[in-house]
Order: C-alpha cells, then sequence, then structure tokens
C-alpha cells in the first residue's frame, strides 16, 4: 500500500550540560545554549505551521525538554508526546521498528540522539547528511508508509539547524 503523503521530522535533542558530573547522561539537562536553540527552531517550525500528528521523543532529559519546548512553540499538547524509551541512543535499526509500529499518523516527529538519527537520516534518505547538529531538523517525505521503510525511500525537503543563523542573540 503507497501512502506516500507520510512526513517525518528528525530532531536531534538541543545542546546538553555537561556541568554536573554526577548526573547519568540520561539525565543531563539542556544547557543556555539549547534553552536559546529549542524555542528559535519551534519557532521557525510554527512559521511554517507545522504541527505533527503525533509526537515520540527519548525519554532522556535533554530530549523530551526539547520536545516539550519545541511542542510549546507549535500549540503540540504536551500531554500527547509519546515517551519512547527504545529511542535513547537508538540506532537507525531501531527507529525503523518503532516508525514500523505507527498507523494512520500523516505526519511524525521524533527527537532523539547522534549518531542514530544521522544514520537513520544517511540510511533512507536520498540526500546525505555529515552530522545533525544539535537542535537540528531533517523533513523527510517518504515514498511508502511507515511499514515500508527502507534504503533510500525518502526525499529530505528541509534540513536545518540553529548554527544557520549566527547572527542572532550577537553569537
Amino acid at each position: 500500500m503507497n501512502n506516500s503523503n507520510k512526513t517525518l521530522y528528525l530532531v536531534r535533542h538541543a545542546k546538553s550540560s555537561w556541568k554536573f558530573p554526577d548526573l547519568s547522561d540520561f539525565e543531563r539537562p539542556l544547557n543556555s545554549r539549547g534553552k536559546r536553540d529549542a524555542p528559535f527552531m519551534g519557532e521557525l517550525l510554527a512559521k511554517q505551521n507545522i504541527l505533527p500528528d503525533l509526537i515520540i521523543s527519548s525519554p532522556a532529559k535533554r530530549a523530551i525538554s526539547t520536545a516539550e519546548i519545541i511542542a510549546g512553540k507549535i500549540g503540540y499538547n504536551f500531554d500527547s508526546i509519546v515517551h519512547e524509551s527504545d529511542l535513547y541512543l537508538a540506532s537507525s535499526g531501531t527507529i525503523v521498528e518503532i516508525l514500523a509500529q505507527l498507523n494512520s499518523e500523516n505526519s511524525v516527529m521524533i527527537f532523539g540522539h547522534n549518531p542514530g538519527l544521522t544514520v537513520f537520516n544517511n540510511l533512507i534518505s536520498d540526500k546525505y547528511i555529515e552530522n545533525i547538529p544539535t537542535c537540528g531538523i531533517v523533513v523527510l517525505k517518504l515514498h511508502n508508509g511507515w511499514k515500508e521503510i527502507k534504503p533510500k525511500t525518502a526525499d529530505q525537503i528541509f534540513f536545518d539547524f540553529p548554527k544557520n543563523y549566527t547572527n542572532r542573540d550577537g553569537k
């Protein structure tokens, strides 16, 4: 069945803090740059009237914080964010498995980590990305449905990240 109207948003968590060495990797919070970049990227999405049917996030503090900030900017209900433990440091294969469980959603935004997100993009997309930077967003149009994700079955229609806007706020 061809469901070529499926849109997938890959969002890497915003910049996290290394200030607290006693915290586990899972518990690392956003740093000041991450707290600035996430709302900025959320506003860019809001200006394009992007509102996915579903947001799925790694439950790691830096990922869920990024998901909640961006959800707030685009008008997505926080309580509807799905916390998916398998997205924490997921491989591209795990991301494919998570997406294969979807059904009727036409647009899904996932918040996760590298290297998994970059490797996943490079597996399914028509465009190679060296690295999805923190708070980077990739938008893919799938050729088929969620259950038919295979190598090179998506067109990358958008790739943006905060450092493309280096002159904002004097940074």
